[in-house]
């Protein structure tokens, strides 16, 4: 199919309102921050930006089509997750062919814990959630310790504040129960006839547990409350442990942990301060039995160290040494299980599960470190490249272990480790229908070498003939901020631009946390322009290798990795064909000089904060994307915003593509636009189709962009 060209469209001007903005001695005209206070006046222009789109891509339309159908084609759309259990119950997730959502069901367990049997029930069905509304989205879904009740939480808008229920799953009879304004964090009490919940505040920030009692007030107003947290740098979280003893109340910022203990057979004792904050440390718990299990930075452990303390006195004095810090391996977290626990951790760029007999760190005296390194297990995966992640390990009582790994040629699978005998089982990868081969296509890791020497892991998916001349097209993705490392995923509508002669690549920006946590420190704070120059240097180097044409790279990036490719752009404007910015983070600098916009205060650990430093102002002064668009030519560019975005508003990427069209050489085939999600949030789209066709979009955008089809060898 031909690549069409875009359809010249006059573009929305924005009114300049001149609002100078004078910080630390440095004024600017902030002459479109009216549109941050003036919802409807910015909707009047979102309705005109997504109107230009439409006319813009509109010669795409057939392309979208094309793209949207191989998608849907090499689903499978009528499909069954693997079963698993969860007490005298086995829970599955169903997707029915034409439904939009999935639906959520379970069978009796047979009566030995081997698997089910009997009949299914649909306990949740997510497209009855969603009839009559545009955007649906599910927070909360927890069966009762007992098995009868399930507490589910929906979101209608994309605000992420949910509406809590609870289901009788005997009768299917909803109960009274209707809270308004919940987050994510959820645990039942252990004897299920209460539950701890946690809610908003009005900047979005989780900031409160509560403990509702089923039978009282339905809209949780006189629901007892647990937890506060007034600083606002600092977000809740409330979670049951595995073993269903105890419930961890956990209040962190982006660099400091405080844990509150509820014991789940009394939540009326209400919560009980474990370990308190200190700040730079940052500690992650696991219960087991009397014990705790703490993985943290503290005593100066950079990439964290594992401990044991008591339940009853965790305080930092009795803190036991299990796995000594190793300087170099990251490690994330620990999951216990009866008799094993199970290590996340990152080494040499690539995430792993470690295994611990708990019997190893049992006995008189304290833990031997020595001889927990003797008893510990790494598991062993094929790829160089891959992502790696535990799946639905519910029971305390097993030695059965569920991870789910993919790369950037093998589809999502789902593996059980006996984590006794190490034996493997292959459960479930995800079909790729239409005849996928992975042999098809061809992978490699690569290394750019920074501004600063430093070298910059990339990882490459191509079609195997890819041409290395330096005269093919390829999409690089980035992120890199919050430590989150951006590890190789499968991606069936990936295979739309493979097909087409498109490599994909993924540069691991400092700022992430690929690398250990050193990696995110060089690349946060002061250090955040060492992201943006990763990036371009991860594409200089992949024009360098012949890995794609000097004029055919386009970047892709999300939120934090939507700063990421405005900044990069900024600084080289002539290296890319094209950007992609999915909710981008691109107003930096005003949003976080404004302390009353939602979850700004949580950010100041993470970018700085500039009210109060003035070389941090100087610093996102200086890379802020739409603070920092130049004149002459600059890419084509596709931003994307959802109205009801809790966590970057929509003004945000308005504001940006105005000053791209402001200041840039604009031309009909370097277009620059904005697609608009006015029922939706940070997430986009929430059925799968509607996902599916705003993917195939995107594509269709980066396909004509990049100069794909007749006439230009791919």
């Amino acid at each position: 199919m031909p690549i069409p060209a875009f359809a010249p469209d006059p573009a929305p001007v924005a009114e300049r309102r001149s609002h100078p903005r004078t910080v630390h001695g440095a004024t600017d005209d902030d002459d479109l921050g009216w549109l941050r206070d003036d919802p409807a006046g910015l909707r009047e222009l979102l309705e005109a930006e997504n109107r230009h789109t439409d006319a813009v891509l509109a010669p795409l339309g057939p392309l979208v089509d094309a793209i949207a159908g191989e998608i849907k084609a090499r689903t499978q759309e009528d499909d069954l997750s693997v079963p698993h259990r969860k007490g005298a119950w086995w829970y599955q997730t169903r997707t029915v062919e034409g439904a939009a959502y999935p639906i959520h069901e379970r069978r009796a367990d047979r009566g030995d814990g081997g698997g089910p049997t009997g009949d299914t029930t649909v306990i949740l069905d997510e497209n009855a959630l969603a009839e009559g509304h545009d955007y649906t989205s599910l927070g909360v879904a927890s069966v009762s310790p007992d098995g009868r009740l399930l507490a589910y939480a929906v979101d209608h808008d994309g605000s992420e504040a949910h509406e809590l229920s609870v289901r009788d799953l005997g009768s299917g009879v909803e109960l009274d129960v209707r809270i308004p304004g919940v987050s994510y964090g959820f645990a039942w009490a252990a004897g299920s006839a209460a539950f701890l919940y946690t809610t908003l505040d009005e900047s979005q920030r989780p900031w409160r547990v509560h403990t509702h009692h089923l039978g009282t007030d339905p809209t949780g107003a006189d629901d007892r409350l647990v937890f506060e947290e007034p600083d606002d740098r600092f977000w809740v979280s409330v979670d049951a442990s595995r073993q269903g003893d105890l419930i961890v109340v956990e209040s962190g910022s982006a660099v400091t942990t405080e844990v509150l203990l509820v014991d789940a057979h009394a939540v009326e004792g209400g919560a009980v301060l474990a370990i308190p904050r200190e700040q730079g440390v940052e500690v992650q718990v696991a219960a087991h039995g009397d014990h705790l299990f703490i993985v943290s930075n503290a005593a100066g452990a950079t990439d964290f160290a594992l401990w044991r303390a008591p339940v009853a006195a965790p305080d930092r004095g009795r803190w036991e040494p299990i796995v000594d810090h190793e300087p170099g391996t990251r490690l994330l977290g620990v999951e216990s299980f009866r008799s094993h626990l199970v290590l996340h951790l990152r080494t040499g760029g690539r995430p792993a599960l470690r295994v611990i007999p708990v019997e190893a760190v049992s006995g008189a005296g304290p833990p031997d470190p020595d001889r927990v390194r003797a008893a510990a297990r790494d598991l062993a995966f094929p790829d160089a490249s891959y992502s790696l992640g535990g799946a639905a390990n519910e029971e305390w009582d097993t030695v059965r272990y569920r991870f789910r790994y993919q790369s950037l040629v093998t589809p999502p699978t789902l593996h059980e480790e006996d984590l006794a005998t190490g034996a493997r089982t292959e459960l479930k990868r995800m079909p790729v229908l239409g005849g996928y081969d992975p042999a098809a296509h061809r992978t490699e890791q690569l290394w750019a070498t920074a501004a600063d020497g430093t070298r910059v892991p990339i990882s490459l998916v191509a079609p195997a003939g890819h041409p290395t001349d330096g005269t093919g097209p390829l999409v690089l993705y980035g992120y890199g901020a919050y430590e989150i490392s951006t590890d190789p995923w499968f991606s069936i509508a990936r295979l739309s631009l493979l097909d087409r002669g498109v490599a994909f690549a993924i540069a691991h920006v400092r700022g992430g946390g690929e690398m250990g946590r050193s990696w995110y420190e060089s690349g946060k704070l002061l250090a955040k322009p060492n992201s943006f120059s990763d990036l371009v240097a991860a594409a200089d180097h992949l024009a360098a290798e012949g890995w794609a044409a000097p004029d055919r790279i386009a970047i892709r990036g999300g939120s934090a990795g939507g700063l990421l490719v405005g900044a990069a752009t900024n600084l080289a404007p002539r290296r890319f064909a094209a950007v992609v910015a999915e909710v981008p983070f691109v107003d930096a600098l005003n949003t976080i000089l404004d302390p009353d916009a939602p979850l700004t205060a949580t950010e100041w650990e993470e970018w700085g904060n500039p009210i109060t430093d003035p070389e941090v102002f100087a610093t996102m002064r200086a890379y802020s994307p739409a603070e920092n668009v130049g004149d002459g030519r600059y890419p084509a560019v596709l931003a994307t915003a959802g109205l009801n975005d809790p966590r970057v508003g929509a003004h945000e990427p308005a504001i940006w593509v105005q000053r791209l069209r402001q200041h840039t050489d604009v031309a009909d085939d370097r277009p620059v636009v904005l697609r608009v999600d006015l029922g939706a949030g940070h997430g986009g789209p929430s059925g799968r189709y509607d996902a599916w066709r705003r993917e195939a979009e995107v594509l269709a955008f980066l396909l004509a962009a990049l100069d794909v089809g007749p006439g230009r060898n791919p």
